[in-house]
């Protein structure tokens, strides 16, 4: 049975990958948000000209959920690279920004 995935598990994973192929050199902060730019990009590319009826129902053809499994896990190794590289804990990161974001945008009153 396979080990429950964790973020720090994936970071390490993902750091031993690059050391494994000598890419530590070429994974700077700046290389790194750049990569991520260009997979984000390569994820809007799926969606460019769906209808958002269309957009809603893109998992449902095998092909195009293939393609957009692949670019966010993409977009998140990327993403998790940088922060590894800049020391930034991504889950608590996330969490202070909900957090902020509930005291900037209350509740709708109902």
């Amino acid at each position: 049975m396979s080990e429950p995935l964790d973020v720090r598990g994936l970071q390490r994973r993902l750091a031993e990958f690059a050391a494994a192929r000598d890419w530590q050199p070429y994974h700077t902060p700046k290389n790194l948000v750049s990569a991520l730019s260009v997979e984000a990009s390569e994820l809007v590319e799926i969606f460019q000209w769906l209808t958002p009826e269309e957009s809603a129902r893109v998992m449902d053809d095998p092909g195009t959920a293939d393609r957009v499994r692949d670019e966010v896990a993409d977009v998140l190794a990327y993403l998790l690279q940088l922060c590894e590289v800049l020391g930034i804990d991504p889950l608590a990161e996330l969490s202070a920004k909900i957090d902020r974001n509930e005291r900037r945008f209350p509740r709708s009153a109902e």
